[in-house]
């Protein structure tokens, strides 16, 4: 659908190609590289010997660079380089939208939703989420991701068009789990189906999420110590 399989040459240049054979595995070459890394580059080499070799990493960057072919008239990009690519990742930018209230948080958290744990969020940047697919990923599994982002974006632009409730909505009270969908008492204003079956896949194949927010990030940035009072020793 987005991501193709075998006729890729036309979706990405020469460049990256060279790039990604000639200094995939570069990394492993230097003085300072951990030795996991020179033993795990070892024992793929060996194993796939000859052109098996570049063939997974070749068709990585093919999907990778149709996954942004999918989402960069949607979101925008970081660090993109000439023909408007990137490497091996990509940072996907949601501060642009945190005038309106939508945090990449609520991002993360409607992910779920959609079936998919959120990738790397405000790393290396604050707001952004970095997107990393391997060459183990299916074509079916990144177009289910491309499909994801693109329903977000669509309930991204109800937010800032005022059509919803900028604090009440499908964002907001992501995650939602199979006992509040259960619950008698819905009182959201929008649809259980709007809430947890935002694509129609979802209906044949759910992960859910068994927990909905708690306190995010406080145990990170507020020292919290469990330990007994003083007293008690």
């Amino acid at each position: 659908k987005y991501i193709v399989d075998n006729k890729y040459e036309n979706h990405y240049n020469e460049g990256i190609i060279k790039f990604c054979n000639l200094k995939r595995i570069g990394i492993s070459l230097g003085d300072m590289c951990h030795i996991k890394g020179k033993i795990l580059n070892l024992g793929l080499t060996k194993l796939k010997k000859d052109n098996g070799l570049t063939f997974p990493f070749d068709l990585c960057v093919c999907r990778f660079d149709s996954l942004i072919m999918c989402l960069e008239d949607k979101f925008e990009i970081l660090y993109t380089g000439e023909h408007n690519r990137v490497g091996h990742e990509m940072i996907v930018d949601f501060r642009s939208y945190k005038e309106h209230g939508i945090e990449v948080l609520d991002i993360a958290k409607r992910l779920m939703d959609y079936g998919f744990h959120a990738p790397t969020v405000s790393f290396p940047v604050a707001n952004t989420v970095m997107i990393e697919p391997t060459e183990s990923e299916s074509k079916e599994e990144l177009d289910r991701f491309c499909d994801a982002l693109l329903g977000i974006r669509s309930e991204i632009d109800e937010i800032i068009s005022n059509k919803v409730d900028k604090e009440n909505n499908v964002l907001k009270n992501a995650p939602h789990t199979l006992e509040i969908s259960l619950n008698d008492n819905w009182d959201f204003p929008y649809s259980r189906e709007k809430a947890v079956f935002p694509l129609s896949h979802l209906k044949q194949n759910k992960f859910w999420p068994t927990v909905r927010r708690i306190n995010g990030a406080l145990g990170d940035r507020n020292l919290i110590c469990s330990c007994p009072p003083l007293t008690d020793y």
